[in-house]
Parts: structure tokens; sequence; C-alpha cells
């Protein structure tokens, strides 16, 4: 955990790794779980509406040298091959997520009170989809070439289907883009930066991603300006969510049905 302190006294930052993923042929793999990257069965469920990775673990860092190390571990973690194009090419798309809050006992109108205000940055790296007749991938790099391209087409899909403003969005349709579900037409603020070639031989691919790019910024997102809270009101949530949890395992462990709560029943 990384703590900064403002130079008024009053204003804490805390930051901390929530979540370090690979997507890899389809599946999730914790990076912060050994060398061998724990794979996640029950992933990224909708809890108050945003992605929750169950089972993810969280790794607590004291210093910015901590952090760095952290991602230089997951970034050796990362599926990499080589092929004919690329010495180092990727095989699967990453996402870190960290987790900031800020907490501030200096309002006038709180003052004699803390109040927080928690936010979210997704750093995601895709992969770039692979001509495997131009690239020479065969037998597992062939079959990882397929799934980095079938994900990207799914991708491709949700992006055509917010700029379009469809009723269904095909979120499920992939593990990537279920990760990236509250990041596209949601409540986000999303940008994107698209890797491109200036050799000739790469032009199929340099005009590929740019569209893919011109597609994705006229998504529509409703970013949302985070609302200070009183540090007791946190509690409150955090408690009385696990009272929710609470009762719906007792009810699954004694086999006496469902728990519902009241606003959802």
């Amino acid at each position: 955990m990384i703590c900064f302190k403002a130079e008024n006294g009053n204003i804490f930052v805390v930051l901390w790794l929530s979540g370090y993923f690979d997507c890899y042929t389809n599946r999730i793999l914790d990076k912060f779980k050994g060398w061998h990257c724990e794979k996640l069965t029950n992933v990224c469920q909708l809890i108050q509406g945003k992605v929750v990775v169950h089972g993810a673990e969280e790794v607590l860092v004291r210093s910015k040298n901590e952090v760095f190390d952290v991602l230089d571990r997951g970034a050796a973690r990362r599926q990499i091959a080589e092929t004919e194009l690329n010495a180092s090419s990727s095989r699967s798309h990453t996402l870190l997520s960290i987790i900031m809050e800020m907490k501030d006992k200096g309002l006038s109108e709180f003052s004699k009170e803390e109040t927080m205000k928690i936010g979210k940055l997704n750093l995601i790296d895709l992969a770039g989809s692979e001509n495997i007749s131009r690239s020479g991938a065969s037998d597992r790099r062939a079959r990882e070439a397929g799934n980095i391209n079938q994900s990207l087409l799914t991708l491709g899909r949700v992006i055509n289907a917010l700029v379009e403003g469809k009723s269904h969005i095909p979120y499920r349709e992939s593990k990537l883009t279920r990760l990236l579900q509250d990041s596209l037409g949601g409540q986000t603020k999303t940008s994107i930066i698209a890797t491109i070639s200036l050799q000739h031989d790469d032009i199929e691919e340099t005009i590929s991603t740019l569209e893919y790019a011109r597609r994705a910024k006229k998504i529509m997102n409703k970013p949302e300006v985070n609302q200070r809270k009183l540090r007791r009101v946190v509690l409150k949530e955090i408690l009385d969510e696990n009272v929710k949890l609470r009762r719906g395992l007792i009810a699954c462990r004694e086999k006496i049905g469902v728990y519902l709560p009241q606003d959802t029943y």
C-alpha cells in the first residue's frame, strides 16, 4: 500500500493493486498467484454495476519500488513467443487494476468527520491481431493466434453494438469483453492508444488498427465524478453488503433456498 500525505496535512491518498490478469486462450490467469498464474473460473461478476473477478488476489505495496517490482514480475509471467513477424509476440491480453482512495479530514462542512473518495484505474494491453500465414504460427501458437483474433473480433462486435445503440451488447461472449465491460459504454473515462507500423508490408494491419480505433472513439461513455462520502457511510455500506453475503451463505449451507435482499426481491 502506498500512502501520500498532502502539504496541508489533511489529505491522504492510498493506492493498492487490486488485480493483475492475463486473458490467455479465453481464460483469466491471476499473475499475483505465483509463476504458473492460477486459473480463475468464477470470474467477471457484476456487483453494483462493477465487474469483479472473484478469487483474485490483491497485493499490498509500501513504496514505488515495490510497485515496479510487482509490475516487473508480472511482465515476466506474460505469455510471449517468437514468430516470424515478432521476436516477442504477446500471446495474451493483460489488465492491471489500481484502486485509489482519498481521505480528507480538512473539509469545513465535515470538519469533525473524515470523508472519502474512491476511484479505479484499469490499464489494458491488448495483444495484436495476427495473420497466421504471415507469422508462421503452427500448432499451439496457431491456436493462441486464433483465440487472440476471436477475442478481438468479439470486442469489435461489442464496440459496433455500442456505437449503433443496440439493446443487446455481447459482453458475455468472451472473458476479455467481460473484463472491459465497465470501461466500454459505462460510467468511466476511457482512452485508447493504437500502435501502428510504418512499414508498407504492414499496411493492412495499420488500416485495420486505425479503423478499430475510429470505431471505438465513437462510443459514448457517461463518466461521473466520484462523490465524497462520509467514512461512516462507506463503512455502513460495507457492513450491509457483508450481512447480505452471510445470509446468502447460511441459506446455501442449510439448503433452505436462496436469500434475496429486500431491494432485489
